[in-house]
């Protein structure tokens, strides 16, 4: 290897430390532009003006230095890149035999796509060399090609599935943890099919005895939970003069879009996925609310608790000051268990933080206000995670690496099969396989503020899709009164025939009406034998199908 290339490679290694070091300082701006916004708001007199437009001053002019260096850097860095790049076009390759191309994570080890600042583009962070690489590769460019190719079509497309390329999968992957705040609070194991997890039980306490003596066996307990694999999926609108654009900035959309859709899905199920009944993750929040063991809860997984009044609480809204913070201590020292490891995180939205601080604010020995909160719990500890979604003074968290999440391949990104030519947008969907559960339950807490009921219950977007539900049945009168989630009724009629009409929840379904074995017609007359008559009512609507029993009595 040229000894040039060796230099430059030092070099921008060295560069790029220094540039991660001058990242890590952007935090400490931050907290100072906080309490700075916070100073300005408190001024009362000439002389306080004065020193807080000093601080002003220094502070604008500290932070615009700084920038100016990483912006140094990070040009300095890829003109070197640019320059390894062609030095090392100059080096003679030996013939070798093709190997099987890599999968694409290994494209990204120079950069930590998770640290990432939201306005910087995951694939554009990529060293122009990679860049190059990756959009060279056939696979990319043919992906790139078809995608253009659906470009305003106004017809259905049928096997249209477009696989993404290894090396995007792995960038959605990588970069679906900048977007999701809790998918980095998690423990996270890839697995395939269903997966039954071994996790540690309780560990024993090691034995003193004699420094000759035998030694005592120590028994440990072994704990297992069983997660599905479910699918959480969508579609985005990709604007048509996108996809005219060049395969930057087209990819870099792609990946930026769906990375940060399965990121807000994650998040929303981890606190509150209502499990096996909605085809998602079993939720922090929703299984603290369990009143009783659900049915088929497995042998051998950790003992079912009831956790609903411990480890969900509620907090007094006119407690103020050391009252307060104690009442939350204690609230969040319900997390203990014999499991805990690791470092809490908090789940709140950005009202519910505001009013955290507002019960810490303080007056310094100078008389100025502080409220000492900067992205970590005062006194409890743990970092403080926003999510907007969250109900106002709700506060959800605890020992995060308690909370299991198994991820599976098969991630794909397919045409819709309705275009949206009004619009003129051309829209795919990604799709990406998942689930998890709380291992040990007693590790979460949810907490309010607020001097309310802790929400327990968080709507879900719709899965239309696969809705099997039915709107309305109609023509007899049903015992119980009609409920989409009843599937079981009866009626009693004197009539020969009465008229039957059933209407699916979702347009797109399929209903098909039977009396015993022969299929009779949706809202036509039904005739009657004396005695009990079976009526059924199967709903198909996607990879969802629901059926619905009449037990009619005719007298």
């Amino acid at each position: 290897m040229a000894l040039k290339v060796i230099m430059l490679r030092h070099k921008i290694e060295k560069l790029k430390s220094d540039l991660e070091t001058l990242r890590a300082k952007d935090a400490e701006f931050q907290t100072r532009e906080a309490e700075l916004e916070a100073a300005i708001g408190e001024i009362e007199n000439d002389e306080q003006h004065a020193a807080v437009e000093q601080d002003v001053e220094t502070f604008d002019a500290e932070k615009a230095a700084h920038e100016e260096k990483k912006a140094g850097l990070t040009q300095e860095i890829e003109d070197l890149e640019n320059q390894l790049a062609e030095e090392e076009r100059k080096i003679p390759q030996p013939k070798t035999p093709e190997k099987k191309k890599e999968r694409g994570m290994n494209t990204m080890e120079k950069i930590n796509i998770r640290t990432l600042p939201m306005s910087q583009r995951a694939f554009e962070a990529l060293p122009m060399e990679q860049r190059n690489v990756i959009l060279a590769d056939e696979s990319v460019k043919s992906f790139l090609k078809e995608l253009r190719a659906m470009k305003g079509q106004t017809r259905a497309i049928t096997g249209g599935e477009l696989t993404i390329p290894v090396y995007f999968l792995d960038l959605i992957a990588e970069n679906m943890y900048r977007y999701s705040k809790l998918l980095n609070r998690v423990r996270i194991r890839p697995v395939g099919g269903q997966a039954r997890q071994t996790i540690a039980g309780t560990v024993p306490e090691a034995v003193w005895t004699e420094m000759c003596a035998a030694i005592n066996e120590m028994t440990f307990e072994f704990n297992q939970v069983t997660l599905d694999g479910f699918k959480v999926a969508g579609f985005v609108p990709i604007c048509n003069s996108l996809l005219e654009d060049n395969d930057v900035n087209l990819s870099s959309w792609i990946v930026e879009m769906l990375s940060e859709s399965l990121g807000l899905a994650m998040d929303k199920a981890i606190l509150y996925g209502k499990g096996e009944i909605g085809k998602m993750p079993l939720g922090i929040v929703t299984r603290l609310a369990q009143t009783s063991q659900p049915a088929g809860y497995p042998a051998s997984a950790p003992a079912w608790v009831d956790l609903h009044t411990s480890n969900i609480q509620s907090i007094a809204a006119n407690l103020t000051g050391a009252e307060f913070w104690a009442a939350l201590t204690l609230a969040t020292g319900n997390t203990f268990t014999k499991y805990n490891r690791g470092r809490q995180f908090w789940a709140m939205n950005s009202k519910t933080y505001a009013l955290l601080k507002s019960k810490v604010i303080t007056f310094t020995a100078s008389g100025d206000i502080a409220a000492n909160i900067f992205g970590v719990l005062p006194i409890i500890g743990g970092d403080i995670d926003i999510l907007e979604f969250m109900p106002d003074g709700d506060i959800v968290g605890g020992y995060g690496d308690l909370y299991l999440v198994a991820e599976r391949a098969g991630m794909t990104i397919e045409a819709s099969r309705e275009v949206q030519f009004i619009q003129d947008n051309t829209v795919y969907k990604a799709k990406r396989r998942a689930d998890g559960a709380p291992v040990i339950a007693g590790a979460f807490v949810a907490i309010n503020i607020k001097g309310q009921a802790v929400t327990t219950v968080m709507t879900f977007a719709a899965d239309t899709a696969n809705d099997a539900n039915l709107a309305s049945l109609t023509g007899l009168t049903l015992s119980p009164s009609f409920d989409a989630g009843t599937v079981a009724y009866t009626a009693a009629t004197t009539n020969t025939s009465d008229t039957v009409i059933a209407i699916p929840a979702n347009d797109n379904a399929k209903v098909v009406m039977k009396l015993g074995t022969d299929t009779v017609k949706n809202g036509t007359a039904i005739k009657w034998a004396a005695g009990a008559n079976t009526l059924t009512v199967t709903v198909t609507n996607g990879a969802a199908t629901k059926v619905y029993t009449v037990t009619v009595t005719k007298s």
